[in-house]
């Protein structure tokens, strides 16, 4: 017999394992609009769950990845541990092969990144046809990706930290 059930990281129950935890979001800002409803979802699901939140902000989805792989090598160096990332951005189809690399290199990344330091990655970066589904995607009220990828980047500290207990 296989169960579901839908958890989300604003409910208190889920909140335990997160002490002291902080997340960094990486948000591509192409679309202004949109990356402003993704870091607005990202944002409240971390901020119901108590972390310290640090928001880090790049041209593009493509930057993402790297920008993140810069922030945990200073945080390596400083000592300021990051515990899990965000990624967030938005890249729609256009008459070129450029989305396909955009699309393929930011998830590449992303998975790379939290492959290589065994780092808890929500991925955020919505890859879509249109302006429109970028909008049903992003916004809080209706797909909430940005608030998804929070989530899962919590779902997957959690398990990391009841994992090392």
């Amino acid at each position: 017999m296989v169960t579901t059930r839908k958890e989300s990281a604003g409910d208190a129950s889920l909140n335990a394992g997160l002490e002291g935890a902080r997340v960094l979001i990486v948000e591509g800002r192409y679309y202004e609009a949109l990356a402003d409803e993704l870091l607005a979802g990202a944002r409240a699901v971390l901020e119901a769950a108590g972390v310290e939140v640090e928001v880090i902000t790049v041209p593009g989805a493509l930057e993402v990845p790297i920008a993140a792989e810069i922030a945990l090598e200073a945080a390596e160096i400083t000592g300021n541990a990051v515990d899990a990332v965000v990624g967030l951005g938005v890249v729609i189809r256009g008459e070129t092969y450029h989305f396909e690399i955009v699309a393929g290199e930011s998830a590449r990344g992303l998975m790379d990144l939290g492959m290589a330091h065994a780092l808890p990655v929500g991925n955020g970066i919505l890859t879509v046809d249109t302006e429109a589904q970028a909008w049903e995607r992003a916004r809080v009220s209706e797909g909430n990706k940005g608030g998804g990828a929070a989530e899962a980047a919590l779902t997957l500290l959690r398990l990391r930290r009841r994992l090392e207990a």
